[in-house]
C-alpha cells in the first residue's frame, strides 16, 4: 500500500513540474513586456534662431593724451570718469617757462624789424645815389643783399614767435572730442616731457563699437546682411550672460582682408549707446539672427547620446528601431535635426530611456508615459 501511495506521487508531482516547465517556456517565448512610450510624427517648420559669436566691445574713437610741452601740472579741470566735451580744458601746465620763451621770442622779432627798416632806408638810398655813379656799385650790391637777409631774419623770427606761442597754447590741454575721460595718470604739480608723458585716455562712447571675429565662410552671409539690415531692425544684438543689451546694431565695418594664420575677418558693428551702459573692453555674445526654411524640429528630449554621437528612436508599427542623426541649433525645449530624419516619420519623445534597438513599444497618453 506505502508503495502504491508513492507511485501516485511520484506521477503526480512529474506532472505538475511538466506543467510548470511548460508555462515558463512560454512566457519566455512571447518575451519582455512592451515600453510604454508617447510618439510623434515628425514634421517640417520654419526657425528662427540666433548664432552666438565672441564679442569685444570697442571705442569707435580713443587717444592718449600727452603732453607737448614739458613743465608741471598746476591744474586738473576735470573729474576722473566724467564725460567731456570737444574743447573742454582738462590740463594745465605751467606756463612761465613757455610765456618766457615767447616774450623772448617777441623782443628778436622786434630787433630784426628794426634791423629791417635800416636796411630798407640804407638800400633805397644808395639806389638814388647809382644812379648819378655817386657811389660804388660795390656799396651797392652790399646794401641790397643787407636788406634781403634782413627780410629772412624777420622771417625766421616771426616763425620763432608763431612756434613758441603755439607752446604757449599747449600749456593748455583740451578734449579732442566728446567722449569719456579715464583716471588720470599724473597729479597736480607733477612734471611732464612733451611727448613721452601719459596724462590720460578719452574714449567715444555713443556710439559704440563691437569686434568679432568671422570664419572667412561666413563673409558672404555677413556682407548679405550688412546690406539688408538696417539699423532698427533685431538682426544684431549683444548679450551679456542671460541679459540682451535693448537697442540692436548694424555691421559698419568689414575689414580688407582674411587673416592668413587664423582664417578669419575681422567686423566691427556699430551701436547706440545713449545710457552709457555700454563700456571699452566689456566682452560679451554678439547674437546674429539667423531663419531655417523648412527645417525638421522636434523635442529634445527625444535624443540619446552615445559616445558623443545623437540617435532618435523611430517607431515602426510596433517596434522601434534607434537610428542617429545630425543635429543643429537647438530651440529652446526643441532642436533642429539637420540630417537623418524625414517629413511625416514616426519618433519616440517619451520613454527612450527605457528602449533598446527592436524594442515593443505600446503608445500612451503622454501623462502616462514612464519619465
Amino acid at each position: 500500500m506505502f508503495f502504491k501511495n508513492s507511485s501516485y506521487s511520484f506521477i503526480v508531482g512529474s506532472f505538475l513540474f511538466i506543467s510548470g516547465c511548460s508555462s515558463k517556456s512560454e512566457t519566455a517565448m512571447q518575451g519582455p513586456p512592451p515600453v510604454q512610450v508617447v510618439v510623434q510624427q515628425v514634421s517640417i517648420a520654419d526657425a528662427s534662431y540666433y548664432d552666438e559669436f565672441p564679442v569685444i566691445v570697442r571705442a569707435l574713437s580713443e587717444v592718449e593724451l600727452r603732453p607737448q610741452v614739458g613743465g608741471y601740472i598746476t591744474a586738473m579741470h576735470f573729474k576722473e570718469g566724467d564725460r567731456v566735451k570737444k574743447g573742454q580744458k582738462l590740463y594745465s601746465i605751467d606756463p612761465q617757462q613757455s610765456e618766457g620763451a615767447y616774450q623772448q621770442a617777441m623782443a628778436n622779432l622786434s630787433v630784426q624789424e628794426t634791423n629791417l627798416v635800416k636796411a630798407q632806408k640804407d638800400v633805397e638810398r644808395y639806389r638814388e645815389l647809382n644812379k648819378s655813379d655817386a657811389i660804388a656799385k660795390q656799396q651797392v650790391d652790399y646794401a641790397e643783399a643787407t636788406f634781403e637777409a634782413a627780410k629772412k631774419q624777420v622771417q625766421a623770427a616771426k616763425a620763432t614767435v608763431s612756434s613758441v606761442q603755439t607752446n604757449v597754447r599747449y600749456t593748455t590741454i583740451v578734449a579732442p572730442f566728446d567722449g569719456t575721460i579715464g583716471i588720470s595718470a599724473v597729479r597736480l604739480g607733477a612734471s611732464v616731457s612733451p611727448g613721452t608723458t601719459l596724462l590720460n585716455t578719452i574714449s567715444s562712447d555713443d556710439p559704440i563699437g563691437a569686434d568679432i571675429s568671422v570664419d572667412q565662410k561666413g563673409i558672404y552671409r555677413f556682407t548679405q546682411l550688412s546690406k539688408n539690415s538696417n539699423k532698427n531692425d533685431s538682426t544684431f544684438r549683444l548679450a551679456f550672460g542671460s541679459d540682451v543689451y535693448p537697442h540692436p546694431g548694424y555691421i559698419s565695418i568689414i575689414d580688407r582682408a582674411v587673416d592668413s594664420q587664423t582664417g578669419t575677418i575681422r567686423m566691427r558693428l556699430t551701436f547706440p549707446n545713449p545710457d552709457h551702459a555700454l563700456r571699452a573692453g566689456m566682452s560679451g555674445t554678439l547674437q546674429v539672427l539667423s531663419t531655417s526654411k523648412k527645417s525638421v524640429i522636434i523635442p529634445q528630449k527625444a535624443i540619446t547620446e552615445q559616445l558623443g554621437e545623437f540617435f532618435v528612436y523611430v517607431a515602426d508599427s510596433s517596434k522601434v528601431s534607434q537610428r542617429k542623426v545630425k543635429l543643429g541649433q537647438q530651440l529652446g525645449k526643441s532642436i533642429i535635426v539637420s540630417e537623418g530624419l524625414k517629413e511625416g516619420e514616426t519618433i519616440v519623445t517619451e520613454g527612450v530611456q527605457n528602449l533598446r534597438e527592436g524594442s515593443a513599444i505600446a503608445v500612451a497618453a503622454p501623462t502616462a508615459a514612464k519619465k
